[in-house]
């Protein structure tokens, strides 16, 4: 909607912040100039209700940088060299089909990164480019975050995206498990305005509690924080599920399995328990008597429960909690959304299923059509049959974000051809032959299919751009369409009348269709019209109908989980990567409200203030090693070496360092145009992508094991120059 002010010659518009998984509603007042004057949440919005982060006000940043990309380039003779659209589209296209005919279709790869679930075009349209290139070599942002979280969720509910999440507004006691919304607003979970909804839980007498390595933003807020070593995670939450069997179980009728799961679980005890996890066995019986004992609860892990060895099962565990507590699909505790537009229901994201294929390499499971990244480098580099010899990415920046980056990086640059479909030079574009730019967040439509499914509120909100594209730009769906239909030409083949009407579709004809047959039913032109959108009030009871299960029933007795439950119960008392060696620690990631995985890092707005890069350390753990705060130290793992400032600090949990994800944008000297002068190192330079979870294969990117000492030849206390200038 919008509303003009003559007498002030301003322009008052809402949209939707897309920059991360809380979706707020903005309200932006623009002047005779089409300058944002102001820029604040929307008060109204029923689902982020006046709330409001720093990212938003990079909005303005990333449509004014001079930086991003706005036309088509082609490396020519090592030269960035601007093309047109067609000529950019049709060599991709050749160079594509040119490839698979000599090589096969599993000769290209494709990597979707993150931002794609925050773009609506992307969504509609970028699939129909995936089936179209026909390879099996596909990997997203997915095995580097929430795998096991989805694996789960197709094992217990039939569907990976069934993800309950937890209703905060009406429960008594919330627990996080490597989950640190105060800075991330949510993940796997919209719950914008987390701050204030905590303050509420705490006014209606609730509680919260955290568990966590770190004593992060959220643990700073909790009633009550555990510190828990890396990895680890799976231990204490089986304790908890031992001590709650225990007492009984409260779980639907529709529950089978509990017998088996109750005998499993025995050999964890509070002690065994704390033994390997650090977290004490007295607070493990606390917190399960404390489960058992609430009215409403809702218990709930996130990234860093995914993140390591035994992600599936502390997932597993968590959701086995909740029905244990009769707490799933209950008020107050966890529940499933009822979304206008169902994309389950719909069949916009089918079921997924793990196993279905293997990579090549190290015959590692395939989940919902996607392979692990962590296999993406040997699949480029091991010659035979289904090599990756192109690479089409779209929206990401594996090399910043998998394991072992910098060797990623090399192997692009020895590919025959790579596309990246991004609007900044980057540490994985760079390595592109041809980059093509979609426009920005500002200059297109946008709703929001996936975070809707996992809001704490059913709202549904349509967002137009603010700013119309230049006629030289593209949006990302306009380059799927185009590539797609080249990609058929350059084959000699026709799309099916159906193949081409999801591609000349708009995605905002797409969503008007949707809306149309949603429930409730209202349509784009009815949401524009009204500036908070639609309300469809709080989450309401869906299971078993929900389920996607053939007989609508949950069987927590897991075979392939149940084995993994029996084998950590045999490696109690072995070696395991939670027991390092004795001069090393355990290296966790961590995430600030102020950034957005590998980008956002140019945003004046953003970068002002204290550096936020440091390998944060418990002061033990450096006097032990001779180091002092400020010091510059190497940090050194299996997979690789860094350099780096140190901050000593006791919200650190003694034999764990932390370096923040996304940084490390200066390699070889060369800096990213993205980031100029922003300090760091890239957490994934020290990550193995030999070390990945036991079931899903998603990376292990905590409880890494590093050493850490003073910097050889280098004055400890030196800071270096890129650092002095960000301060």
């Amino acid at each position: 909607m919008t509303r003009e002010d003559p007498a002030a010659g301003t322009t008052t518009r809402h949209i939707t912040c897309v920059l991360c998984e809380a979706s707020c509603g903005l309200q932006v007042t623009l002047d005779a100039d089409q300058r944002i004057q102001d820029l604040r949440g929307h008060a109204d919005d029923p689902l982020s209700r006046g709330h409001i982060c720093p990212k938003a006000f990079a909005l303005q940043d990333i449509h004014d940088d001079p930086d991003r990309l706005q036309r088509p380039l082609r490396k020519i003779d090592g030269e960035w060299v601007q093309v047109s659209w067609h000529e950019a589209i049709e060599h991709v296209a050749r160079r594509l089909h040119e490839i698979q005919t000599a090589h096969g279709r599993d000769a290209v790869g494709v990597y979707l990164g993150n931002p794609n679930v925050h773009s609506l075009g992307a969504l509609t349209h970028n699939l129909q480019l995936v089936r179209t290139i026909r390879t099996r070599n596909v990997f997203s942002a997915t095995s580097v975050d929430q795998l096991p979280h989805q694996v789960v969720a197709w094992m217990l509910y039939g569907h990976q995206f069934l993800l309950p999440v937890p209703d905060i507004d009406r429960t008594d006691l919330l627990v996080l498990i490597g989950h640190n919304p105060m800075a991330s607003n949510g993940s796997i979970w919209t719950v914008p305005d987390f701050p204030q909804r905590r303050r509420d839980l705490a006014s209606r007498g609730g509680r919260m509690v955290v568990i966590d390595p770190r004593r992060t933003e959220t643990a700073k807020v909790a009633d009550e924080h555990h510190f828990i070593r890396p990895g680890t995670d799976a231990f204490a939450l089986l304790a908890i599920l031992r001590e709650l069997l225990a007492k009984g179980d409260r779980a639907a009728a529709y529950i089978d399995g509990l017998d088996r799961v109750r005998e499993a679980v025995e050999p964890f005890t509070p002690e065994v328990a704390e033994s390997v996890s650090g977290m004490r066995a007295t607070a493990i019986v606390d917190l399960a008597d404390a489960l058992w004992s609430a009215k409403r609860a809702a218990v709930h892990g996130r990234m860093g429960l995914s993140t390591q060895a035994h992600g599936v099962v502390g997932q597993w565990a968590v959701q086995v909690i909740n029905i244990v507590t009769g707490n799933l699909d209950r008020e107050g505790g966890t529940m499933l959304s009822s979304p206008v537009i169902d994309i389950i229901a719909k069949g916009i994201i089918g079921p997924g299923k793990l196993g279905h294929r293997r990579s090549r390499v190290r015959d590692l499971p395939s989940m919902g059509g996607e392979l692990p990244v962590s296999v993406l480098r040997e699949e480029i580099e091991t010659p035979g049959e289904g090599q990756i010899r192109a690479m089409v990415t779209v929206a990401g920046n594996p090399v910043s974000s998998t394991p072992a980056g910098d060797r990623l990086g090399a192997a692009f640059a020895g590919l025959d051809f790579m596309v990246a479909i991004d609007f900044y030079l980057n540490e994985t574009t760079r390595h592109a032959d041809v980059i093509l730019p979609p426009t920005a967040p500002l200059e297109r439509d946008h709703y929001d299919l996936i975070f809707h499914t996992l809001a704490v509120r059913n709202t549904a909100r349509f967002s137009e751009a603010l700013y119309e594209p230049a006629a030289h730009q593209r949006h990302d769906w306009q380059i799927a369409r185009d590539l797609t239909l080249a990609l058929l030409r350059e084959r000699g083949q026709r799309p099916s009348l159906q193949q081409q009407a999801r591609l000349r579709l708009s995605p905002r004809r797409q969503v008007d269709l949707l809306l149309r047959t949603g429930s409730p039913r209202t349509s784009v032109r009815q949401l524009t019209r009204t500036p908070a959108g639609l309300d469809a009030g709080a989450h309401v009871s869906r299971l078993p109908g929900r389920l996607w299960t053939k007989d609508k029933r949950i069987d927590v007795a897991v075979d392939t989980v149940l084995e993994q439950v029996h084998a950590l119960a045999a490696a109690v008392d072995g070696d395991a990567t939670w027991r390092p060696e004795p001069d090393e620690l355990l290296l966790i990631g961590r995430r600030h409200q102020r950034d957005n995985n590998s980008w956002l890092h140019n945003a004046p707005r953003l970068t002002r203030g204290r550096s936020r890069h440091q390998l944060l350390m418990h002061p033990g753990d450096a006097r032990e090693r001779g180091i002092e705060d400020g010091m510059r130290v190497d940090v050194s793992s299996t997979a690789g070496r860094v350099q780096v400032e140190v901050a000593l600090t006791e919200d650190m949990m003694p034999g764990v360092v932390s370096l923040p994800h996304g940084y490390g944008h200066d390699r070889d000297g060369v800096a990213m145009t993205h980031a100029r002068g922003l300090p760091g190192v890239s957490i994934n330079d020290l990550t193995d992508p030999l070390r990945v979870e036991s079931v899903s294969a998603n990376a292990v990117l905590n409880g890494v094991p590093v050493r850490v000492t003073g910097s050889n030849g280098i004055d400890p206390r030196t800071v270096d120059k890129h650092a002095e200038d960000f301060v």
